[in-house]
């Protein structure tokens, strides 16, 4: 009998792996992909010698994360480090810049620049009380209440009307802070304002000038590789092509740690009231990805915006905001009257990474929200957004590949109707993710434990999830930690 089965190989699921390995456990990993690596991989989606994150891309949770360090991964993976977090054209060739450095990024943005350095200095002040705030299950008390004040405070600014619009200058400031700020906050793929995104947006931000928004050298797959290298080192059995519909196929294990959401469980036998709760987990909006070969760097009209790996597009925080609500009222894109612009959230890796791409060549990265279940191609739309604030972008297109919502879905059962974030990010579903617990990783089937997004402290590549799981795990069934 094997002591610890994970199923499922994404980061929080390795994690877990990782953790019961080095409590000298046996381990056994099983990924229904027939490759490893779940949302951190990294392929030739397009050409020969252009290598594209399948998943997430960048990653300014993990290099934040605690697990991470604990892990060694800080050390172990290189990472890439930009000064410049992320960018956010504007028309009329403007754009907001996102230094790593906060007082730079203040200087840039003017008039609205000791607003900003407002909003996030006191957060960086106390940045490990809030990522330990925002790191596990909400119903605890936080070890440092004050980051907990300063960071809910501003939470509610952020999510809630009109409070929102009470901090930048729109007239004088020229919109471009509030536009940074939003294309932040749209990461959460929620309704614009609401708690929940502008609680993660704001994290996102404050790692923005605190740890940065860093990547590995060669792709997301780094990370992975990382974890399946010691896992192997440790003995631990890994098997990919290996889907499991049902529990009973892995219940020769002593444990079972689920890297996948709770549509799993529904099929088992349990109490009414969790199957009740599980039932009312809901899922939010999906993404429509597409990934470019370029002959060349993106041709941006604000050539600041090429020093930044990441990039929001959208415009305005009227439009962004425009855009995500309609995508949230189940706008499907393509039918109908369409709002002007969509969101759309792009990585250009190889402009630090040259290993991503044939010499002189690029990539790109890029997604839009869309309904869930949708098959909408997003190709022509986005390039025409990147086109907007980049003349000439269409014209280095030396290929694409498209991944609808629905497609998303196939390829990985958890990214239900194209949901990368493993359920909808809502105050409630933050609370109660899947159910109200102080410890939801705990399920009511004995030794089986949830440790995927569907968890707290939700999605993003951190691995917080597989670690609160594991250490549970390990506790109540080994009697470890």
């Amino acid at each position: 009998m094997t002591d610890v089965t994970v199923v499922g190989s994404g980061p929080n699921g390795l994690v877990a792996a990782v953790v019961a390995a080095r409590a000298g456990l046996s381990v056994r990993v099983l990924e229904a992909a027939s490759t490893l690596g779940g949302g951190v991989r990294t392929a030739e989606l397009t050409l020969p010698g252009f290598r594209h994150d399948v998943g997430s891309a960048v990653h300014p949770a993990g290099l934040a994360s605690p697990v991470f360090r604990r892990l060694g991964l800080l050390d172990r993976v290189d990472w890439i480090v930009p000064e410049a977090s992320y960018a956010h054209p504007l028309d009329g060739a403007r754009a907001g810049i996102a230094w790593r450095d906060l007082e730079r990024t203040v200087e840039g943005l003017g008039v609205d620049g000791p607003a900003w350095r407002r909003l996030i200095a006191p957060l960086l002040a106390h940045e490990r009380g809030v990522v330990q705030f925002t790191g596990s299950q909400l119903l605890r008390v936080p070890r440092d209440p004050v980051a907990a004040v300063l960071f809910g405070v501003r939470a509610l600014e952020q999510g809630t009307r009109p409070l929102w619009s009470g901090r930048f200058d729109r007239v004088r400031g020229g919109e471009v802070a509030e536009a940074l700020l939003t294309g932040v906050v749209a990461h959460a793929a929620g309704p614009m304002p609401s708690l929940a995104s502008a609680g993660a947006g704001l994290l996102l931000a404050m790692h923005g000038h605190g740890v940065g928004w860093g990547f590995p050298r060669g792709g997301s797959q780094a990370i992975a590789d990382a974890l399946l290298d010691e896992l192997r080192e440790r003995g631990a059995e890994i098997v990919a092509d290996a889907p499991v519909g049902r529990l009973a196929e892995v219940r020769d294990s002593r444990v079972v740690l689920l890297d996948t959401t709770p549509e799993l469980l529904l099929g088992e036998d349990l109490p009414p009231a969790y199957r009740r709760a599980l039932q009312r987990y809901r899922y939010g909006s999906g993404v429509a990805k597409v990934d470019f070969a370029l002959d060349g760097p993106v041709p941006w009209a604000d050539p600041l915006v090429g020093e930044a790996p990441t990039v929001h597009l959208g415009g305005t925080r009227a439009e962004i905001a425009a855009a995500e609500n309609a995508v949230h009222r189940g706008f499907q894109p393509g039918v109908g009257a369409a709002p002007r612009h969509p969101y759309v959230l792009v990585t250009q890796p190889s402009v630090l990474d040259p290993t991503r791409a044939p010499e002189g060549k690029h990539v790109l990265w890029a997604y839009t929200h869309v309904p869930a279940g949708s098959t909408f191609d997003a190709t022509e739309l986005i390039t025409a957004e990147v086109e907007r604030f980049a003349p000439g972008f269409r014209d280095l297109v030396l290929a694409s590949a498209s991944s609808s919502a629905a497609q998303m879905a196939a390829r990985n059962a958890n990214h239900v109707g194209g949901d990368i974030s493993a359920g909808a990010l809502t105050l409630a579903q933050l609370v109660k993710r899947p159910v109200v617990s102080p410890a939801p990783w705990r399920t009511p089937l004995p030794g089986v434990y949830l440790c995927s997004s569907a968890t707290p402290p939700g999605p993003a590549v951190h691995g917080m999830n597989g670690w609160w799981a594991a250490t549970l795990a390990l506790r109540e069934r080994f009697g470890v930690g």
